[in-house]
C-alpha cells in the first residue's frame, strides 16, 4: 500500500491519500461520494494500522452513526497526495466525534465530522469504550 500513516506533534492524525484515477468523475474532479472513502481510509489508518504498527491492539467494533461533510473546493486528479487530517473533539463512554480536513498546504477541499460508536459485534449492541481506547483517543483530542 503506497499510503503511509503518520502522526504529527500537534496530535492530528495525518493520512496521506493518493488521488486515484477512479476517484475522478466526468467533470474532472473527485466525486463527492469518494471523499467518504478518503475519510474511511484515514479512520482505518488511525484505528487499525497505527495501533497494529505500534504493537497495540487495533480498535474493534466501531460503527459510524453520523457523517457531515462540507465541500469547500474541487479537487482534481494530481500526482501528489492530499492529507486527511483527523482529530477528536468529543469523547463519551460509548461514542466519540471526529473532525477532518482533506487538504494540502494551500487549500482545504473538504471539512467533515463523524460520530463513531463502540459496538460489540457478538452481542450486536453498543458497548463502552475500553480504558486503552479512551487513552488512545485522548492523544488526539482538541
Amino acid at each position: 500500500m503506497a499510503d503511509v500513516v503518520e502522526r504529527t506533534p500537534a496530535e492530528r492524525h495525518i493520512y496521506p491519500r493518493t488521488v486515484r484515477f477512479a476517484d475522478v468523475d466526468s467533470q474532472g474532479h473527485v466525486n463527492n461520494v469518494r471523499f467518504l472513502d478518503y475519510l474511511e481510509d484515514a479512520r482505518f489508518g488511525m484505528f487499525s494500522i497505527d495501533p497494529y504498527v505500534a504493537g497495540d491492539e487495533p480498535f474493534k467494533g466501531l460503527v459510524v452513526t453520523r457523517h457531515e461533510i462540507d465541500y469547500r473546493r474541487p479537487l482534481g486528479f494530481r500526482a501528489e497526495p492530499v492529507r486527511v487530517e483527523t482529530w477528536v473533539t468529543e469523547i463519551r463512554p460509548v461514542r466519540f466525534t471526529l473532525r477532518y480536513e482533506i487538504r494540502d498546504d494551500d487549500t482545504v477541499y473538504v471539512t467533515a465530522m463523524s460520530v463513531i460508536a463502540a459496538y460489540d459485534v457478538e452481542r450486536a449492541a453498543p458497548r463502552r469504550l475500553t480504558e486503552s481506547e479512551l487513552t488512545y483517543l485522548k492523544r488526539y483530542q482538541v
